[in-house]
């Protein structure tokens, strides 16, 4: 390989000198801008959402377009945060502490990543000697909150996720329109 040119990784061979000019065109008129947030655990403790007692989560990609939530689970307290099933795929990545399931004999710590197969339901426990859990979630779909026989409880989506926001947004004083900036 010369100095004067390079191989991408589609295999296209580029001139050196034009490896590192951007795109010249405009992008699709349609498509919805990136979301860059620089500090997703925010130094600011007001832009984590409160869900239940002890439970907060921390918004960065909301798709009404496509059904699917990104956001930071915080828990605060040890005990059993919720028994649900999701009829779609869950990732998750845990960036401090720890939880588990019940229903499962592993322990997802610091640094794991955890699939979650879709029509699974589980009761998401965090133990005793944790004082805080952050994990970011990709939920697809929905989680129905459900009882030990799997009655249905309650349920959350994208769209009550939002409605949360709005909420929350307003009563702090940032307004409801805060939460259009993790909308797309």
């Amino acid at each position: 390989m010369s100095n004067t040119s390079a191989t991408n990784r589609s295999g296209v061979t580029e001139d050196a000198s034009t490896q590192r000019i951007a795109y010249r065109h405009p992008q699709p008129k349609d498509a919805f801008p990136e979301i860059v947030i620089p500090h997703a655990v925010p130094e600011d403790e007001r832009l984590w959402v409160p869900q239940a007692k002890n439970v907060w989560f921390r918004p960065l990609c909301l798709s009404a377009s496509r059904g699917y939530w990104v956001n930071l689970l915080r828990v605060r307290k040890s005990g059993v945060l919720s028994r649900h099933r999701h009829p779609q795929p869950v990732h998750g990545y845990v960036i401090k502490g720890s939880w588990r399931y019940l229903e499962h004999d592993w322990v997802a710590t610091e640094g794991s990543y955890v699939y979650e197969a879709p029509g699974e339901t589980h009761t998401l426990v965090v133990d005793d000697d944790v004082t805080e859990m952050i994990t970011m979630f990709q939920v697809n779909g929905a989680m129905i909150y459900v009882d030990p026989d799997g009655a249905v409880q309650g349920y959350e989506d994208v769209f009550t996720k939002i409605d949360m926001c709005r909420k929350h947004f307003a009563q702090i004083g940032f307004g409801e329109s805060y939460v259009e900036q993790f909308i797309r």
